[in-house]
């Protein structure tokens, strides 16, 4: 379980005992025990089983595959996913690739439903690795709920594939932008897992993008 999941779970149950204690009724104290009871379930933190394989990339995320789409940049082409991530799902986010943290970039913004495709304004992190068979870029943006977003590695710093690298707070979206030449593995409308699910399988680059091309592929 994520370490938040502990602080909101135990302290809607500390006010419980109190409640039901000034109050003398135990009935109020069924609220913040629900409460309770939901932050624990919402942060949990289930192992997942990593697929090993040459220039395989996993989902950074659990949910709901929303868009593919082609879009052309300066450097290529290159294909675009959203997974949409409801208040149901597990909001551990995952890196897609094993390679070096190249780039965190920050970005304030709106706060608008993570399904609207206006999402894209929304306040959200962009993260670019770049691995041995190319470069990989996701953005952990934040929905109407959503108003803490974490990612833990530093730039430069080397993340293994699966491995847990922050998390999004409530509903939220995560998009990807592969390499042009990546065999996509999932289909629009299909639910995957972060840390398990293949999303694709890529080539060795011969060159590597340009971060901030990769970077305003999320515009």
């Amino acid at each position: 379980m994520v370490r938040d999941g502990y602080f909101y779970g135990f302290g809607f149950l500390a006010a419980a005992v109190v409640v039901g204690l000034v109050t003398g009724n135990w009935v109020w104290a069924v609220l913040p025990v629900l409460l309770a009871c939901f932050f624990l379930w919402f942060f949990r933190d289930p192992q997942r089983t990593v697929p090993a394989g040459a220039g395989l990339v996993v989902s950074p995320a659990d949910g709901k595959v929303t868009e593919i789409a082609r879009i052309q940049t300066a450097e290529g082409e290159r294909i675009r996913l959203s997974i949409f991530l409801s208040v149901f799902d597990v909001h551990v986010n995952r890196s897609p690739i094993a390679g070096n943290v190249r780039d965190v970039r920050y970005q304030k913004g709106k706060h608008l439903n993570a399904l609207d495709p206006q999402s894209a304004l929304n306040e959200q992190n962009v993260v670019t690795v770049r691995g041995e068979d190319g470069v990989v870029t996701f953005s952990q943006i934040a929905g109407i709920l959503a108003r803490r977003i974490i990612f833990r590695p530093q730039i430069g710093e080397f993340v293994e594939r699966g491995q847990r690298i922050g998390l999004i707070k409530f509903g939220s979206r995560v998009n990807l932008v592969l390499p042009g030449n990546a065999q996509l593995r999932v289909s629009l409308g299909q639910r995957v897992k972060g840390g398990e699910s293949v999303i694709a399988a890529i080539q060795p680059q011969q060159d590597e993008p340009s971060l901030d091309v990769l970077a305003e592929s999320f515009a």
